[in-house]
């Protein structure tokens, strides 16, 4: 009895014309663990990476769109598909925060502020904390 196999071709979907310009798309996959991190470090990294990217807010706004469960996206950290304003390092809060405690927050397009699921105070003024 021989069994056969059948392969099958899935289409990749087509980029958009704004993912080809992303700063992330030529860095290897080698950086996708970055962007999926619970480590601040990694998140900085992430950060510093989209702070540069031309795409930055359509970024943002795609993933927003398709509610994207975690990680980085157009420079801001998303859980559940909502943004996280702020992040802290495990464990037990120091007395006096050090640089690399907590998550920097870049700024969040006008035009998201509404549906991005944070109010426009929290997204420049991060109050909330979020436990990792």
């Amino acid at each position: 009895m021989s069994a056969t196999t059948d392969t099958v071709t899935l289409p990749v979907p087509e980029r958009a014309a704004w993912e080809r310009e992303a700063a992330c798309v030529d860095l290897g996959p080698d950086v996708t663990a970055t962007f999926f991190s619970d480590h601040l470090g990694d998140i900085a990294k992430a950060q510093a990476i989209c702070a540069t990217c031309p795409v930055m807010a359509e970024c943002l706004e795609a993933a927003l769109a398709r509610h994207e469960p975690w990680g980085i996206w157009g420079g801001q950290l998303l859980s559940n598909g909502r943004i996280v304003t702020a992040k802290r390092r495990r464990g037990r809060p120091s007395k006096h925060l050090k640089v690399g405690d907590q998550m920097n927050q870049l700024p969040l397009p006008e035009r998201l502020r509404g549906a991005a699921g944070v109010s426009a105070p929290a997204a420049v003024g991060a109050a909330v904390r979020v436990e990792a």
